[in-house]
């Protein structure tokens, strides 16, 4: 087995060999949404970075299921800016595009502003040292992004409908050679929103994803990541997944998904 996610191809920067810790837990061929959409977030951080600049929201278009093949991902500056711009990238097969993002990159102020401590993010969740040891992850594959993350349920469980409150960790860099960045991390993670806080049957229903909008008023500090997650089905058949992110000193943002809801 791999020791990545997806292994760089010394002879094109642009192309990544995906392994099968990519691997979602629903076909054998097809990935979970949270290790491209780190990918994404790979290229997005070193396309023509600047010193003293954040990314702060990245919004990802899951075009079709992504397949467990090489991905060619590429970033580019759309809007350049002095103080806050935007920036685009695409992951392809050879087929095409599978999934697209758009990122603003934001001047961190210095010195940092005086802004009234009563307003400023608080708040914790108890940490992954005191949320239980997981049970297995439901599904049939024996090797994918279940077995490559550390996941903790603090509140709630797979399997046990609604609202939860999880901690994950990645156990592999999304890249091989490099650490995963703290953006890196949050996208990888905040993908597992429905997931963890699913409130229809699994085997009955379909509840997919087209999108995951990241908004971070700070970076992640350590490997853990916090989804506070819940989900707002509707009968029509459109739902929503919420999560609200926290590291161990605190919080960091919000996510969220547009689901589909369908019968199988």
């Amino acid at each position: 087995m791999s020791d990545a996610f997806y292994l760089p191809d010394p002879d094109d920067p642009k192309r990544f060999i995906s392994t099968e810790l990519t691997r979602g837990p629903w076909s054998p061929d097809a990935q979970h949404a949270g290790p491209p959409s780190a990918l994404l977030g790979h290229v997005i951080e070193r396309c023509e970075p600047r010193e003293g600049f954040q990314v702060g929201r990245v919004a990802v278009e899951i075009l079709g299921p992504v397949p467990l093949q090489p991905l060619f991902a590429e970033a580019r500056v759309t809007r350049p800016g002095r103080s806050v711009e935007l920036l685009e990238a695409t992951l392809s097969t050879e087929r095409g595009p599978v999934m697209k993002a758009n990122a603003w990159r934001f001047k961190l102020a210095e010195p940092e502003l005086a802004l009234p401590e009563e307003f400023h993010p608080v708040g914790a969740r108890p940490g992954p040292d005191h949320a239980p040891a997981p049970t297995p992850f439901p599904t049939a594959q024996e090797v994918g992004f279940h077995t490559a993350i550390e996941y903790r349920f603090v509140t709630g469980a797979f399997g046990e409908p609604g609202p939860a409150i999880c901690w994950i960790r990645l156990k592999y860099p999304i890249v091989a050679g490099t650490t995963p960045s703290p953006l890196e991390r949050t996208l990888a993670a905040a993908d597992s929103g429905n997931g963890v806080s699913a409130v229809l049957d699994w085997n009955r229903y379909l509840f997919i994803n087209t999108d995951l909008t990241v908004t971070l008023h700070r970076q992640p500090v350590g490997e853990w990541v916090c989804l506070d997650a819940v989900t707002y089905p509707q009968p029509h058949g459109i739902g929503l997944a919420e999560s609200a992110l926290f590291d161990e000193k605190g919080p960091l943002g919000r996510s969220t998904q547009t689901l589909y809801l369908g019968v199988r």
